[in-house]
């Protein structure tokens, strides 16, 4: 059985219309997951990337173009949230700990996060919000407070091995097995087909 290193970012769009897919495929291949949620701006910072608020105009253009166009073609509502950079390490750290419990579908949380942010404009800074979606997806609300530290120094460390991992953007998904690396939700075909292959 595989097993996939799948480091996300909780306001990114493209791990937003790629997660669905992304737990369908690991489902179909009966493969393992990790999830990393990670700081994508300190990941642009350090792998030569730039972040969305100092791209140029053209490329925020061409973005805004792009992100209308998968969403049509992915039949997936996207809404413009109130603060589209909101502050991701509450969200992260909610994740982190709900994984460390074992006791839920960490994907359903991570699908439920991203839904939030990215179709229904909610708070996901904001911990009252945090509680309800955790409760929502069948979790301890009460883990936004409990997995307080361990979720800090976990998403400390998921950037760090991110970054020897070979990451540089996100969704980023890595195979284990054979370290074979798949950036984007335009490429979970491929990602499809290399686990069809083992």
């Amino acid at each position: 059985m595989a097993h996939i290193d799948y480091y996300l970012g909780t306001v990114s769009p493209w791990c937003y219309f790629g997660h669905d897919r992304f737990e369908q495929i690991a489902a179909r291949h009966e493969a393992s997951v990790t999830y990393k949620p990670i700081d994508l701006f300190q990941l642009f910072d350090r792998t030569g990337g730039v972040r969305p608020q100092a791209r140029h105009p053209n490329r925020l253009a061409y973005r805004s173009q792009e992100l209308a166009r998968w969403a049509d073609y992915l039949e997936l509502p996207l809404n413009a949230p109130p603060n589209p950079f909101p502050n991701t390490a509450p969200s992260s750290y909610a994740i982190i700990a709900a994984q460390a419990s074992r006791t839920g579908d960490t994907g359903r949380l991570v699908g439920a996060v991203l839904r939030a942010h990215f179709v229904d404009g909610r708070d996901i800074a904001d911990d009252a919000t945090l509680r309800a979606i955790l409760q929502e997806t069948g979790f301890d609300p009460g883990l936004v407070d409990s997995g307080l530290f361990v979720g800090a120094e976990t998403y400390g460390r998921n950037l760090d091995q991110a970054i020897e991992a070979g990451v540089f953007g996100g969704p980023f998904y890595i195979v284990r097995e054979t370290d074979q690396r798949f950036w984007g939700q335009d490429r979970l075909e491929f990602l499809e087909r290399h686990l069809a292959a083992l």
